[in-house]
């Protein structure tokens, strides 16, 4: 059997669930969340988690797998997710992966997160001490005259990135982008990616529809119900578009309705990070789409692509 694994990219509000599933179902096969947040268990509505009617009759993995303050990262999800591929091999099943999180899938498909360096939460809480005196921006300094080589790809903005970068300079000696540059995982599976592109103006459109449905569903009584368990709100997986607006508007910060037009406009900002970090990846295979009724014909081209799978249908 060939070592083919399907990869769905693309935007928030592109459709990648509803393609991944339609794939399932002809491939008789098993979905692996790539989505950083719908790992959490009770974020279901703000992450857009697959009703639990879908859960059942399609098995997915990584959905609902820690509590909402457990510690989760890329190098561990890439570990765990080739185990849960091979075993889809081994049963003679087509692995779908599906998901926007750009790290995440980058972690598995190119294997360039493993940077050997142990957590240190001694040198975690100083890089935090001088994020708090000074800054995104002064951290990212820290890390230009330690690691220059390392700073020159990141931004200062991703600061848990520039972070990481420091922890891991300051624990081994070693600069984060060698490791990055050494590690050249042999892997015989043939990663297969495809991205949903969508006109912006219709995505947005999509977004919004999406964000009137989550308030509708009950995202506010979600975010409540979470605070109310003991977690805290300030837990990074409760970092999140949608839950961090509703926690602002709960604390009397803002109204609801400010609330609802920041998930909007922050949902569409963060589409478009993703799209931005999907096009710097080589060898997406990209799908224009305009209705959802596209991803009909998509599954089919992407079955076809595989050369040897056939429909289950």
């Amino acid at each position: 059997m060939e070592r083919k694994v399907i990869v769905i990219a693309g935007p928030t509000c592109s459709g990648k669930t509803s393609l991944s599933l339609l794939l399932a179902e002809k491939l008789n096969s098993e979905i692996i969340s790539a989505d950083s947040r719908q790992f959490y268990k009770y974020l279901n509505i703000g992450t857009a988690k697959p009703d639990p009617e879908i859960l059942q009759k399609t098995k997915h993995h990584f959905i609902d797998i820690l509590e909402p303050d457990e510690y989760f990262n890329a190098s561990m999800f890439e570990k765990q997710a080739l185990i849960v591929i091979e075993n889809l091999f081994n049963n003679n099943k087509v692995p779908i992966v599906v998901g926007g999180s750009g790290l995440y899938l980058k972690a598995l498909t190119e294997g360039i997160f493993n940077d050997a360096a142990d957590r240190n939460l001694e040198l975690r809480e100083k890089f935090l001490k001088i994020r708090e005196e000074k800054g995104n921006v002064g951290l990212y300094e820290e890390l230009k005259k330690a690691d220059p080589e390392s700073a020159e790809g990141m931004l200062p903005q991703n600061w848990k990135r520039v972070m990481r970068a420091l922890e891991v300079f300051y624990t081994t000696g070693k600069s984060i982008h060698k490791f990055h540059v050494e590690q050249n995982r042999n892997s015989n599976i043939d990663f297969k990616i495809f991205g949903l592109n969508w006109e912006r103006e219709i995505l947005y459109k999509n977004i919004e529809t999406r964000v009137n449905q989550m308030v509708e569903d009950g995202l506010i009584n979600e975010t409540k119900y979470i605070l109310n368990q003991g977690y805290s709100q300030s837990l990074n997986a409760l970092n999140t578009v949608g839950y961090k607006e509703i926690i602002a508007c709960l604390e009397g910060e803002i109204s609801m309705d400010k609330a609802v037009e920041l998930i909007k406009r922050n949902t569409r900002h963060y589409a478009k990070r993703q799209m931005t970090w999907f096009r710097k990846v080589n060898g997406i295979r990209w799908f224009d789409i305009s209705y959802l009724n596209d991803l009909f014909v998509i599954s089919d081209e992407i079955i076809n692509s595989l050369g040897s799978y056939e429909s289950k249908n």
